[in-house]
């Protein structure tokens, strides 16, 4: 099966490795995996801030980088959120609209890629920790991802998973909301880390970074005794 790599700006500048151990996932699973170096931005964090504009002339470009029939696999849940359910309003009425559309099909958050298209939970993992799962707002309210990425870690040999209390509740990061309303956002952040160091876990594992790193923040700055892992790190683990 032939797929498109989307790697979004802040794992291509901040978490390359995570990118890279998602190559190596989707070529276990008998993937054609092609990248185009062309790729920029999807255009959320203009349309997030109200420049709509702005935000249409990138994902005009997301567009025509993204042009053909292939699947195309994410490791974020916010970006494929993003492209899913806001480029059709954006384009509404215009002579892309059912472009639009057709993308929209074909875009996947990594995870639901594994377990909706490849039908695949089982990777042969290897992770001796304790972890907990972060629901993220976009995974879960945008991509409406709640149990595929619990089947993959349920899978994960050495891997005891265990829920936090309010997983489903924001950690607080909402890209500029944690700029603009910082200590907000650092209290929910406190909040969802106190929730998984109630576990007993050394591990919060997630389908987005933008969440880990804005926990991995404070987790390094109060030095907790937490780990923050994209899970395509956790899935590429203890094999070659």
């Amino acid at each position: 099966m032939k797929v498109q790599l989307f790697i979004p700006c802040f794992v291509d500048q901040l978490y390359p490795q995570t990118a890279f151990n998602m190559v190596k996932v989707l070529e276990k699973a008998c993937c054609n995996v092609e990248y185009n170096t062309n790729q920029t931005c999807c255009g959320q964090p203009a349309f997030n801030a109200g420049f709509w504009n702005e935000a249409k002339t990138v994902a005009s470009k997301f567009i025509k980088d993204f042009d053909g029939t292939d699947y195309i696999v994410a490791p974020s849940a916010s970006c494929v959120g993003f492209v899913r359910n806001y480029y059709v309003g954006l384009f509404e009425n215009s002579s892309q609209h059912n472009t639009v559309k057709d993308l929209s099909k074909r875009i996947f958050e990594f995870t639901e890629f594994l377990t909706d298209i490849l039908k695949i939970e089982n990777f042969s993992a290897e992770l001796n920790a304790k972890a907990t799962y972060h629901d993220s707002c976009a995974g879960l309210r945008e991509c409406k991802i709640k149990e595929g990425p619990r089947k993959l870690l349920q899978k994960v040999k050495g891997l005891e998973l265990v829920e936090m209390s309010e997983t489903e509740t924001c950690c607080g990061f909402g890209g500029t909301f944690s700029v603009k309303f910082d200590a907000i956002s650092n209290a929910m952040a406190d909040q969802k880390i106190h929730h998984a160091l109630e576990t007993g876990a050394s591990h919060i594992i997630s389908t987005d970074l933008s969440c880990l790193m804005h926990l991995d923040g404070i987790i390094s700055k109060k030095m907790l005794p937490l780990k923050t892992m994209h899970i395509a790190d956790v899935l590429a683990s203890g094999w070659e």
